[in-house]
């Protein structure tokens, strides 16, 4: 098996893995606190955006770590943006067009369920960019 490339690694404070850890904690906490009723508005806004400070971190720690690597890591990172960035593009235009075509059930196609694709889009493109210069 192979190991994570070091981007996705954590690397001491402030650490990619971290920050994500951090930020699938808050998303996957703000989705159960949000299924409970009799939240005043502001309160279930506030717990709605309570991931976005930790999310930040990440993004700016993942790029900080992008930045930090050699020419081919670059490479390789850019290659799997390419890939994901369409797919996700053919992913929202397909559902886009379906949903005024047919009826699709929110509760299992709208953006809280969409969401997890575009991680797997970048996945298979940083899979595909790794076989490429192996």
């Amino acid at each position: 098996m192979k190991k994570l490339p070091d981007v996705l690694l954590a690397r001491g404070e402030g650490s990619v893995g971290v920050a994500a850890g951090l930020w699938l904690g808050l998303y996957f906490a703000a989705r159960a606190m949000l299924e409970m009723d009799g939240l005043v508005p502001w309160i279930r806004a506030s717990i709605a955006l309570a991931p976005l400070p930790a999310f930040a971190w990440f993004l700016r720690e993942f790029i900080r770590s992008v930045s930090g690597t050699d020419e081919l890591e670059r490479r390789i990172q850019l290659e799997a943006l390419a890939v994901a960035f369409p797919l996700t593009l053919l992913l929202l235009m397909t559902l886009g067009l379906l949903q005024i075509a047919i009826h699709l059930n929110m509760d299992d196609w709208s953006y809280r369920h969409v969401w997890p694709f575009l991680f797997v889009f970048y996945l298979t493109g940083l899979i595909r960019a790794r076989r490429r210069y192996q």
